[in-house]
């Protein structure tokens, strides 16, 4: 048997981009889980204030040049990686000049909420998952970090659910406060469907609020864990009934908890056949 593999989905890590308390896990518990013996790789996407230069960023021509469709149009994707010297850690970022190339994250310089905010999220969560299949490296756990990420475990259930890069793979997705008050485009929930979906599945997504997106991911994972102390109440409730695996905010000061918790969610159904 080889090593475990990890895949990170996040917008932010320290110390390309540091926006709110994510930053800080999706840099601690990578490096925390590679030393316990699994195999990382991280994801996010390269927002234009992220200094290309000083992060030492390259292309990756092998992984790059493919296009992922939003609402009938091809939107160029270019992979870059960056190494963190000191965890020994590769971090892939996606890029793409129209999306991603400003010099604010989710809001112009007088925070207003961009518009194509929602092309954005699935331009990232389709990139994201082709990404890994390019590389040709199949995760025995994915976690999900934050709402831009919050659509891969509904493409990991419907149109990836048999794809061989995927089809083993458990999904764990970190709920946290709420990110944005504002809601995404009106016809959000529409652009978001791929191959073998239908507007069922997206239909707890469709508000397009930050709540919403959490039921969604909530609906797809295989795992939660809560990483704020306040969440909005709505939001654990969906957590409460779900009755999915979760990891409570009171466990994860210790990241020995996240290493037992993915163990848990990997072997799962093995428990149930036995």
């Amino acid at each position: 048997m080889g090593k475990s593999k990890l895949l990170f989905i996040t917008h932010e890590m320290s110390p390309f981009l540091e926006l709110s308390k994510i930053s800080e896990i999706t840099r601690q518990l990578p490096q925390a889980m590679q030393e316990k013996g699994y195999e990382i790789r991280i994801l996010m996407p390269r927002f234009g204030n992220i200094n290309e230069r000083r992060n030492r960023l390259h292309e990756v021509i092998r992984l790059s040049g493919m296009n992922i469709i939003i609402n009938d149009n091809d939107n160029p994707l270019i992979i870059k990686v960056a190494s963190i010297p000191a965890a020994r850690m590769q971090v892939y970022f996606l890029d793409n000049e129209e999306y991603f190339q400003r010099k604010h994250v989710f809001g112009d310089k007088d925070g207003k909420f961009y518009a194509d905010n929602d092309e954005r999220m699935i331009f990232f969560c389709k990139g994201a998952l082709e990404t890994v299949k390019k590389l040709g490296w199949a995760p025995d756990v994915i976690h999900c970090h934050g709402w831009m990420s919050a659509l891969v475990p509904a493409y990991l259930k419907t149109t990836y659910k048999d794809d061989p890069t995927f089809k083993n793979s458990k999904i764990v997705y970190s709920i946290y406060e709420n990110d944005f008050k504002e809601t995404l485009s009106p016809d959000f929930a529409q652009k978001a469907i791929m191959n073998d979906m239908n507007e069922t599945h997206v239909e707890a997504y469709k508000p397009g609020t930050n709540s919403a997106l959490y039921a969604g991911a909530i609906q797809y994972s295989d795992g939660i864990v809560l990483g704020s102390e306040h969440i909005d109440e709505l939001v654990l409730n969906n957590v409460k009934n779900s009755h999915k695996s979760v990891m409570e905010f009171n466990s994860t000061s210790d990241l020995e908890n996240y290493y037992n918790f993915y163990d848990e969610i990997a072997n799962e159904e093995l428990a149930q056949v036995v």
